[in-house]
């Protein structure tokens, strides 16, 4: 039992001393970094305010530059949203059209015509709104398709075009400066099935050819 005690009490001696070398330890390393710091000569001191005011003042720089950029932003953009629902009011405008001019109760009638020329009339002023605030129609028809810019909704058989070709435009798509605003929704062409054979064949056929 006294042996016990005894290893005990060596075992926490031995821990009192090595916290009282840690401590002692760290104390010298503050008190030599201290030293190191006070023995700094003026110039460094200088060179380290220099140093510390310049990076202060790139900081700010890089601040005002992301501010400037977000009120650009907002000034250049800032009708984004509104301008993309105005849209809807050109959907439905041509689809008005579209309805009349289908209806056959009234067509070919002069209280046809005259609704016509008034929608026509709305859009081409809408249009000229959108111009002015430099909201601008995508060019589609016979266009190659870009899907940056136009949505592929359907595929036409047209061996007039090339493969890939826009030959109808389903839904007018708009950008907003250099931001598009929405993609125009189109069909594009594609060659006959016949023609795809055929040009497959020939094309073993010259693939033979050159290996023989």
């Amino acid at each position: 039992m006294e042996k016990e005690e005894s290893q005990k009490k060596e075992n926490q001696n031995l821990k009192d001393e090595n916290s009282e070398l840690s401590t002692d330890k760290q104390a010298s390393e503050e008190a030599k970094k201290n030293e190191e710091e006070e023995q700094l000569s003026p110039e460094d001191e200088i060179a380290n305010l220099k140093d510390k005011v310049a990076r202060t003042f790139a900081e700010m720089e890089n601040q005002r530059r992301r501010f400037e950029k977000e009120k650009d932003e907002a000034f250049e953009y800032g009708g984004f949203s509104f301008a993309r629902e105005t849209l809807n009011l050109l959907d439905n405008l041509e689809r008005s059209k579209q309805t009349l001019e289908s209806d056959e109760t009234i067509k070919d009638k002069d209280t046809l015509k005259k609704l016509i020329e008034h929608i026509n009339i709305i859009n081409e002023d809408m249009i000229s709104i959108f111009k002015k605030n430099n909201i601008e129609p995508i060019k589609a028809i016979n266009e190659k398709l870009d899907p940056n810019l136009h949505q592929a909704m359907m595929e036409v058989e047209d061996d007039t075009k090339d493969q890939g070709t826009i030959v109808q435009e389903i839904q007018k798509g708009f950008m907003m400066k250099d931001r598009l605003l929405r993609p125009s929704l189109v069909a594009v062409s594609k060659k006959k099935v016949e023609e795809k054979q055929n040009n497959q064949k020939d094309k073993e056929i010259e693939e033979k050819e050159a290996k023989n």
